[in-house]
């Protein structure tokens, strides 16, 4: 290649692929080494790109967590048209999606976390729950009381789970799970059908 052709793109990976890169070295590395064990340090070396390249980014592990868990869980993929097959399908989607390699155990370290660290706390709740707070009510027709309810009872379950037992909630639970949601909402399951 001579001058004339070279390209005039600086070197080093391209923008729009690091964070892609960072994310799965970021679940790769909690999942080896466990959250708090996973480093900034480490999660770069994983990545292959420098530190300063993730704190530039993200300017604290926490929100590189919460950016991590958003990219893996993408949106709530709402199915069915009832309000029980709208809840019982987004907790099945969620029990699967903890149990995925490195996703538990990041989303339970980061609100962990959030327990003594305001700001992260705050990050949590405006980029990380308000979205699916906001999807959930809109297609389950519940007010936003009832779906942070819902939200709580199903993510802390699930999450309280994997924290005893190292293991994801096994099948027969999450059914198990489901029906107990399902007949505290039952009161309101007409709702969604009659919009």
């Amino acid at each position: 290649m001579t001058r004339g052709t070279a390209s005039a793109r600086p070197p080093g990976r391209p923008r729009s692929g690091v964070n892609a890169v960072v994310y799965a070295a970021t679940l790769s590395t909690v999942h080896e080494l466990g959250y708090a064990r996973a480093t900034v340090d480490r999660i770069a070396a994983r990545a292959g790109v420098a530190k300063t390249t993730i704190y530039r980014r993200w300017p604290s592990k926490g929100e590189l967590i919460v950016d991590c868990l958003l990219d893996a869980l993408g949106p709530v993929p709402l199915e069915g048209t009832s309000q029980a097959e709208l809840m019982s399908s987004t907790i099945r989607w969620i029990a699967a999606k903890i149990g995925e390699p490195g996703i538990g155990d990041a989303f339970a370290g980061v609100f962990s976390d959030a327990v003594s660290d305001p700001p992260l706390r705050e990050i949590l709740s405006a980029r990380f729950q308000d979205p699916y707070r906001l999807q959930l009510q809109d297609a389950l027709g519940e007010p936003e009381t009832r779906v942070l309810f819902f939200i709580d009872v199903v993510v802390g379950t699930l999450l309280h789970r994997m924290g005893m037992t190292g293991s994801p909630m096994a099948d027969a639970d999450v059914t198990a799970l489901v029906d107990m949601v399902l007949r505290h909402f039952a009161d309101g399951a007409d709702k969604a059908e009659t919009r």
